[in-house]
């Protein structure tokens, strides 16, 4: 599956941003579908994943700042992020979870984000 996130950019602490991911396969045999963010020289962690059933899973830092959301129909997976601050500033990835969860895998080359203080 070829993934291509986008909708990151420059946003100032406190602003929001919706990030997408569009898949060249169809996700609706993808079990769970996730997002993910890493910066240079640190591992690549979760940000919130989402279930075929529908059920939403958030990172600690995430929960309550962040909405994700998948259409099964359109191969997307959308992240809104609201009130942002400097420390989400990462490069952000979508993936199938268990690609992430396995350790190896495609990534696509994700969407920088950046909040400036």
């Amino acid at each position: 599956v070829q993934l291509q996130a986008s909708g990151g950019g420059l946003v100032q602490t406190g602003g929001s941003l919706t990030l997408t991911c569009t898949t060249s396969e169809s996700i609706s045999k993808i079990n769970v579908m996730g997002w993910y963010r890493q910066n240079p020289g640190e591992e690549r962690l979760l940000v919130a994943a989402m279930g075929l059933t529908g059920s939403p899973n958030y990172a600690a830092s995430a929960k309550g700042r962040s909405t994700i959301t998948r259409d099964n129909r359109r191969n997307t997976v959308l992240l809104q992020m609201n009130n942002l601050r400097p420390e989400d500033t990462a490069v952000y990835y979508c993936n199938d979870d268990y690609v992430w969860r396995l350790g190896r895998g495609y990534w696509g080359p994700g969407t920088l984000v950046t909040v400036s203080s």
